[in-house]
């Protein structure tokens, strides 16, 4: 099975962030410019407090009646997230976003955050190891049949 390390590997290990008190639409603004779907949230001293995505914006700007230009980061964003580190198997990364529904993980290793992964990277990730398996399946199944047949 596959592991956060190899995703981030694979990716990149770049790490976007914002800081709690910054304006929601500075997220935004910053998610669009990155093309990603949530940031991660630093207080002053630069520790991960929290996370803001799409979802939290869809699901609290207007419940919370506020406004984009209003509102704080730290009012939307979803508090204290949960941590992976490199060694996590995909498996565990997949049960527990669609247990706990929630798309972004921040890694971590050694109390240092070393990136981020989302579900899409773990559902391409797994894809792809399975689409690999398929294939090395079908090669040895013909070599089977070749050498059954008597034409090797």
């Amino acid at each position: 099975m596959r592991t956060v390390g190899e995703i981030l590997k694979a990716k990149g290990s770049e790490v976007v962030t914002i800081d709690s008190e910054a304006m929601v639409m500075n997220a935004l603004v910053l998610m669009s410019e990155k093309n990603i779907g949530a940031v991660l949230v630093t207080d002053k001293k630069g520790s991960v407090v929290g996370i803001f995505s799409e979802r939290d914006l869809a699901r609290k700007i207007i419940i919370k009646g506020r406004g984009c230009d209003t509102a704080k980061v730290a009012d939307l964003m979803t508090a204290d997230p949960l941590f992976v580190g490199p060694g996590s198997s995909l498996g565990d990364c997949m049960q527990m976003m669609t247990t706990r529904k929630f798309r972004h993980i921040p890694v971590m290793e050694e109390s240092q955050l070393i990136g981020i992964i989302s579900i899409g990277d773990v559902v391409k990730t797994l894809i792809n190891e399975k689409d690999k398996t398929i294939s090395e399946q079908a090669f040895e199944l013909g070599q089977i049949e070749r050498t059954n047949m008597g034409a090797v």
